[in-house]
């Protein structure tokens, strides 16, 4: 129990206790954005810079329903389509506010919203270079992942399934095989659906998981956060109680032994 109290998502050597990562986009309102994080319990919430106000006063801004100061913003380049375009994001966000934490995000087209990987990759050396601590939106490709790592990304973010389709993990043994081979905080990101998604991710032995469309768009938004929020909980227990061996033969919880 001791190791429980004391498990926490350490990314770029900052710790949090929660190990659920919220989006804040396709909520019907800033308000409601606000409540439903709340009710999670995420620590972190992503921001695409390129579609949410962040410094016009004179419109609704995010900062005035989510605290900066209590919640880690996450900058991110949802939208951009190449390399130029994220990095000019990523660059204008840390003049905005100083943000070098920063969720880069390569999309290679608008249908199925997949990461262009030789975009991405080349985005994450240069911005390594200047300063900027890198989690990475990616396939769920090992030796893509292991590239991003080499290339000095703090953070591998795999998608599930293609972003907003709710098709949950769709490649287990990839995600596996990504888990065995880094050290890095690995961070299921985009195509998960229901609660149960987020248990499986933690049990395949995931850091955390990122969600924004599975619980904005429920019929019932602030109860899907809170389901969230058990299932992170509930996958990481069972990750770390360690799962019984699998087997092709039933093995009886009885003993055989002084049966009557």
């Amino acid at each position: 129990m001791d190791k429980l109290i004391k498990d926490k998502l350490t990314i770029s050597k900052k710790k949090f206790n929660s190990r659920l990562i919220v989006g804040t986009g396709k909520y019907k309102n800033l308000k409601e954005c606000a409540k439903a994080i709340e009710i999670s319990g995420a620590e972190i919430v992503t921001v695409a810079v390129r579609r949410v106000n962040i410094t016009n006063k004179k419109k609704p801004l995010l900062m005035d329903y989510i605290d900066p100061k209590k919640i880690t913003y996450l900058p991110n380049t949802a939208g951009c389509f190449n390399s130029k375009e994220a990095l000019r994001t990523l660059r204008l966000a840390r003049e905005i506010g100083g943000w070098k934490l920063v969720k880069l995000e390569v999309l290679g087209d608008k249908k199925n919203l997949f990461p262009e990987m030789i975009e991405t990759l080349k985005s994450t050396e240069i911005l390594t270079k200047e300063g900027f601590k890198v989690m990475v939106y990616c396939n769920d490709d090992p030796l893509m992942a292991k590239r991003l790592e080499n290339s000095g990304a703090i953070a591998i973010m795999p998608l599930a399934a293609p972003i907003g389709s709710g098709l949950g993990i769709l490649n287990k043994v990839n995600i596996h095989i990504i888990r065995k081979q880094t050290k890095l905080p690995l961070i299921i990101d985009a195509g998960l659906g229901q609660a149960s998604d987020a248990t499986i991710a933690m049990e395949l032995g995931c850091d955390g998981v990122l969600v924004n469309t599975a619980i904005a768009k429920a019929k019932k938004p602030y109860l899907m956060a809170k389901a969230f929020k058990n299932a992170v909980i509930a996958g990481r227990q069972s990750y770390l109680s360690g799962r019984i061996e699998k087997k092709l033969k039933g093995d009886p919880s009885s003993p055989n032994k002084g049966i009557i």
